[in-house]
């Protein structure tokens, strides 16, 4: 048996002096492989009798076994160690930005939220908030819309499947849906607040609607004033205003229009003036007019569905589609790659974060 302890010592002595995963695998075939020593070894009990072939194979598998143990365990180690050192080789700094890919952009319609929360700011205008789930009463009744009007049709609603109860009664709870407009936000914020309350709220919102100028799930922003002796003439100003600011020009042609919304009275739509002559759309000149937003004076009914007193109370509310005014400010013709995800319209119609809009600093460029 001493042949068997001094291969065994020369090759667990191999074993431990390579230090390269390739010419420890050219050991193990050297030792395992069909040719190998230990393979040999095998070989040779074909030649000897039953009771010495037994005992000789036994050690020569033992010695096989223990080989095959020290060169798995060598080959880890040497493992562990080309993965440390490619790691260190290989190490990136996080703190810096990806190399040779250019910075991320801002979404255009997060550029258009950012301005206009920067100009109406300015305005002493205060951002609300509200959950994208509403129910019914919130959605509609409380904004003068009852379950018999023609606007719940007009607004192409996602209703939520009501949970059925388990004692198999009737189910009392009020109706869930996909919020239609940011108005509910309006309505709890009167609820939460005395007057006077001066607030926008923007946010996402669903339709049932999609081609080149709809989107199930698009943008609104919303505005709502409410305090004493406010009238007809405060809203224009304020939405003139903004017009200028927005689409940075000093005189604005603007158009109001008789309109009917359930939640003010009196209503208007707002056209702003445009020029199509050229097939390019031009705003603030020309003699056409395209309608940009609808506004009014908060309905006495929503009033008291809030709790207010419209005897004492007055405001004007407002609103427009954050993609619309985006599409016609940034010249974009179609709403669908807003949603699509594709990094090169990103970085195309994309806004530095460095620009970003601030009532300290002014819109961006």
């Amino acid at each position: 048996m001493s042949d068997l302890s001094d291969l065994e010592a020369q090759i667990l002595n191999g074993v431990k002096s390579t230090q390269d995963l390739t010419a420890l695998e050219g050991l193990r075939v050297s030792v395992l492989g069909k040719k190998g020593s230990v393979t040999e070894l095998l070989k040779t009990l074909g030649g000897l009798d039953p009771e010495a072939r037994r005992t000789r194979g036994a050690s020569i598998n033992a010695l096989k076994d223990r080989v095959t143990a020290a060169l798995d365990q060598q080959r880890q180690q040497l493992e562990v160690a080309v993965l440390d050192a490619r790691l260190a080789a290989e190490r990136i700094d996080v703190s810096l930005p990806p190399r040779p890919n250019t910075e991320g952009k801002l979404h255009p319609l997060t550029q258009t939220m950012d301005e206009l929360v920067a100009i109406f700011g300015a305005m002493n205008f205060t951002v609300a908030t509200g959950p994208d789930i509403e129910d019914d009463w919130h959605n509609f009744t409380a904004l003068n819309i009852p379950p018999e009007h023609p606007a719940r049709d007009m607004h192409d609603t996602f209703y939520l499947r009501s949970a059925q109860p388990s004692n198999g009664a009737a189910d009392s709870a009020p109706r869930k849906v996909l919020r239609t407009h940011t108005s509910p936000v309006q309505i709890r914020h009167m609820m939460a607040h005395k007057p006077p309350i001066r607030i926008i709220a923007p946010g996402r919102t669903f339709r049932s609607d999609h081609d080149a100028t709809h989107s199930p799930n698009f943008h609104q922003v919303e505005g709502l004033v409410i305090g004493e002796n406010i009238h007809m003439g405060h809203l224009k100003g304020c939405l003139i205003e903004f017009c200028k600011a927005f689409f940075e020009i000093d005189e604005v042609p603007l158009r109001f229009r008789p309109s009917f919304f359930p939640f003010t009275e009196p209503s208007a739509e707002v056209d702003i003036g445009c020029d199509r002559s050229s097939g390019d759309l031009v705003i603030g000149k020309g003699n056409d007019w395209l309608e940009i937003l609808g506004c009014g004076m908060v309905h006495p009914k929503v009033m008291k569905n809030c709790g207010l007193d419209p005897e004492r109370w007055q405001g004007f509310a407002f609103g427009m589609g954050i993609e619309r005014i985006t599409m016609l400010k940034y010249g974009l013709p179609d709403l669908r790659p807003f949603f699509d995800a594709d990094l090169r319209w990103l970085r195309h119609y994309g806004f530095s974060f460095f620009e970003t809009p601030s009532l300290e600093r002014g819109l961006a460029p």
